[in-house]
């Protein structure tokens, strides 16, 4: 976890939350109640990422309206845009999977 830290420049202080975070339901279903799944976490994240690239959109662009504002938000805050940061953070590696 410790490289993960270094490559985000984030050390966290509750190292659980990002165990947490990390930890996808098959697996969590497999460790019979001991693990939790990072799908509330990840409710909770997309919800906060929205609202962050929205308030910066808002903020740097006074000029564009708001159906022009919602296009660009939905292009940065869509699956494949996640997918491409994931992947140049190789949070792939990271992932607690089941066997499934």
């Amino acid at each position: 976890m410790k490289d993960l830290q270094q490559t985000l420049g984030y050390s966290f202080e509750n190292t659980a939350l990002l165990e947490n975070a990390l930890t996808h339901s098959s697996c969590a279903n497999e460790s019979r109640g001991r693990l939790n799944s990072n799908e509330r976490l990840e409710f909770l994240g997309d919800s906060i990422l929205g609202m962050v690239v929205a308030d910066h959109l808002y903020r740097g662009h006074p000029d564009l309206p708001e159906g022009e504002l919602t296009r660009i938000r939905s292009i940065l805050v869509c699956e494949e845009s996640l997918v491409e940061a994931a992947r140049e953070l190789d949070l792939g590696s990271y992932l607690k999977l089941g066997r499934g």
